[in-house]
């Protein structure tokens, strides 16, 4: 039998980092434009104010988990992050339960956890919404709410 690890510091932890100096420093005005865009879905979504993980990613809300090594932490519900080749929403719970959902959102790519969009009319925008709803109800669900 393995020995739990110790609990680490997650790399990406919330910062002091104005969410609004960030967004405005997006120089992409499209890119820019989509991310006001997705944070007002992701606001209604959580009912939580965004805030900045680390110095790129955008978070709401947050939940506590604990992996059977032993090694537990805090991250964010959902969140994004505008970056120059995409812009990134994080749908924390991976894709499983979203196929169908998936097949009507439009042209993407995703990872793990990484759904990756080039600019939201590449997407319809009420699936999206869904999808990132529905995301942050099944982690509420799994693992309940620390803020």
């Amino acid at each position: 039998m393995t020995k739990p690890t110790k609990t680490r510091q997650n790399k990406t932890v919330p910062t002091k980092i104005k969410v609004a100096d960030f967004v405005r420093g997006v120089e992409n005005p499209t890119r820019r434009a989509d991310t006001n865009a997705v944070l007002k879905l992701m606001r209604a979504a959580t009912g939580k104010r965004a805030q900045m993980w680390g110095e790129s990613i955008i978070g709401f809300g947050r939940y506590e988990y604990q992996y059977a090594s032993g090694r537990e932490g805090e991250f964010f519900l959902t969140g994004l992050s505008p970056r120059k080749q995409s812009l990134v929403i994080y749908i924390m719970g991976g894709f499983e339960a979203h196929e169908k959902l998936l097949a009507k959102l439009g042209k993407h790519k995703r990872g793990k956890s990484c759904l990756y969009i080039n600019k939201l009319a590449d997407v319809d925008q009420d699936v999206l919404t869904r999808l990132i709803t529905n995301s942050v109800k099944l982690m509420r669900k799994k693992h309940g709410v620390v803020a």
